[in-house]
C-alpha cells in the first residue's frame, strides 16, 4: 500500500519514527480508564454511604419515634393523715376596740390635742368645743331655776297663812286646798329647772372630748374652726377621730363548713404576715359563732393576738393557720388529682406499668393536699400531673427519680426560699 493510500485511510504507516507516538497515546489511553475507574469507584463509594446514612437515620428516627412515643411519668403513694393537717384562712386585723369618737354638744372646734398615731390612755383630753349656744341656754336654765325658787317659798308662804286661817274657820277648806295645790305646783317646777340645769351643766361638759379608752388615735377628721354637730349620726365619716386598742388584737376569719366541728374555744392558732417574713405571732380562738352562715356556709370565728410590742398593725392582711387534728384519711397532693365527667379521678400504674383510672371520693381540701375517702387503699401508685390524654390501658414509663444537688460548702441551698 502506498503513502497516499495510507493517508486517504488515516492508517499510520509503520514507521519505526512514529512508534513513540504509538506508545504515547497507548499510555493516554491506559490512564483514562484508570481515571474512568477512579471515578466509578468513588461513585460506588458515595452511593453506599449515602445508602448507609439513610439506613441509620431512618433506624434512629423509628427509635427516637418510638423513644418520644412513651409517657414518662412521675408517681407518688397516698400517706395517712395521722400527723394532723393545717388549715390556713385569710383574716383582717383588728383593734380589740375600735370606735369613732363623736361630740355630744354643738359648737366649733376650738382646738385638738392629739393627732393620728398618738397613744392615748383613758379620759387623756383629745380636743375642745366652744359652745355659745349651750353657755346662753345654761345661763338661761340658771335664771329660771331662779324664778321656780322664789315662787316656792312663796307659795310656802301662802299655805302656811291659809293653814293658820282655816284653824280659825276665815277660810274655807276649798281655798286652802287650792293653795297646797299652788304649792305642790311651785315644788315640780323647781324640780323641773333643776333638771335642765343639771342637763345643760352635762352637755356643756361635752365641750372636752376625752379618751373612753386607751388606745391610738388612727384617724382625725376635723380641724379648728370645724363646726360640730352632736352625736355625729353614729357613723364614722363624721366622727372627730377614730381611737383603736391596739393589745391585743381581734383577727376574725370564716371557716368552711367541713371545718367547722374541728375548731374548739381555747384552740391556739399561728398568724403570720407576709411583710413580716420568718415572724410569727401565736393567738387563740376565742369565741366562735356556734352556727353556720347560710349565705357563704362558713362559720365565723374570732382570734385574739396579743400585740404587746406594736409589730402587727390593725388593718393588715394576715393568714391564720389552724391545726388540726388528724382524721385518719388517706391524703394526696392535689397534683393528682383529674376532674371529668365521671366525677374525681386519679391515675394508678399498675406492675405492668399500665394506667387504670379510678373514681374517688374527696374530702377535707388543704390547700396542697386533700383528703381521699373512698376509691383507693393507699398502696396504688398515683400519676402525678396527669395530662388530659391520660386514658385507661395507656402504657407508661416510669421517669427516673432526679438526685438532690449536693449541698456547696459555706453556700446557702436554694431549699426553703419562696
Amino acid at each position: 500500500m502506498s503513502q497516499e493510500r495510507h493517508s486517504q485511510l488515516g492508517i499510520h504507516p509503520v514507521d519505526p519514527d512514529a512508534s513513540g507516538e504509538l506508545l504515547k497515546r497507548q499510555q493516554i489511553v491506559r490512564r483514562t480508564k484508570i481515571v474512568m475507574i477512579v471515578v466509578l469507584v468513588l461513585l460506588a463509594v458515595g452511593a453506599a454511604r449515602t445508602v448507609i446514612s439513610r439506613v441509620f437515620n431512618a433506624r434512629e428516627l423509628e427509635s427516637g419515634t418510638a423513644e418520644r412515643a412513651k409517657q414518662y411519668v412521675k408517681t407518688a403513694i397516698a400517706k395517712s393523715s395521722d400527723a394532723g393537717q393545717t388549715l390556713s384562712l385569710p383574716g383582717t386585723l383588728q383593734g380589740f376596740v375600735q370606735s369613732p369618737i363623736s361630740a355630744r354638744a354643738a359648737g366649733y372646734l376650738k382646738r385638738w390635742h392629739k393627732d393620728i398615731g398618738s397613744r392615748v390612755e383613758k379620759g387623756e383630753l383629745l380636743a375642745e368645743l366652744d359652745t355659745p349656744e349651750i353657755d346662753q341656754q345654761l345661763s338661761q336654765a340658771i335664771a329660771a331655776r331662779q324664778q321656780a325658787a322664789s315662787s316656792l317659798e312663796l307659795a310656802k308662804s301662802t299655805v302656811d297663812r291659809w293653814e293658820a286661817l282655816r284653824k280659825k274657820d276665815a277660810v274655807s277648806q276649798q281655798e286652802l286646798d287650792e293653795r297646797r295645790s299652788g304649792y305642790s305646783q311651785a315644788r315640780s317646777n323647781l324640780a323641773a329647772a333643776d333638771a335642765n340645769v343639771e342637763r345643760l351643766r352635762q352637755v356643756e361638759g361635752f365641750k372636752r372630748i376625752v379618751a373612753p379608752f386607751a388606745g391610738v388615735i388612727t384617724r382625725r377628721n376635723v380641724d379648728v374652726g370645724d363646726l360640730i354637730d352632736p352625736g355625729a349620726g353614729g357613723g364614722a365619716g363624721r366622727a372627730l377621730f377614730t381611737l383603736a386598742q391596739t393589745d391585743p388584737l381581734r383577727v376574725y376569719i370564716n371557716v368552711p363548713q367541713s371545718y367547722a366541728n374541728l375548731i374548739k374555744q381555747g384552740q391556739k392558732v399561728v398568724v403570720t404576715q407576709s411583710e413580716l417574713r420568718g415572724k410569727s405571732f401565736e393567738g387563740k380562738v376565742v369565741r366562735t359563732a356556734a352556727s353556720i352562715d347560710i349565705s357563704t356556709r362558713t362559720m365565723q370565728v374570732e382570734v385574739s393576738l396579743p400585740n404587746a410590742d406594736g409589730a402587727l398593725l390593725p388593718g393588715a392582711f394576715v393568714q391564720v393557720a389552724l391545726p388540726l387534728k388528724p382524721s385518719g384519711a388517706l391524703v394526696v397532693s392535689t397534683d393528682t388529682l383529674m376532674f371529668r365527667r365521671d366525677g374525681s379521678l386519679v391515675a394508678v400504674v399498675d406492675d405492668k406499668n399500665r394506667v387504670h383510672l379510678k373514681r374517688v371520693q374527696l374530702g377535707r381540701n388543704y390547700g396542697q393536699t386533700v383528703e381521699i375517702l373512698d376509691g383507693i387503699t393507699g398502696t396504688e401508685r398515683l400519676i402525678l400531673n396527669p395530662s388530659d390524654s391520660v386514658a385507661e390501658g395507656d402504657e407508661v414509663a416510669l421517669a427516673p427519680e432526679t438526685k438532690p444537688a449536693a449541698k456547696a460548702e459555706g453556700k446557702p441551698t436554694e431549699q426553703g426560699k419562696s
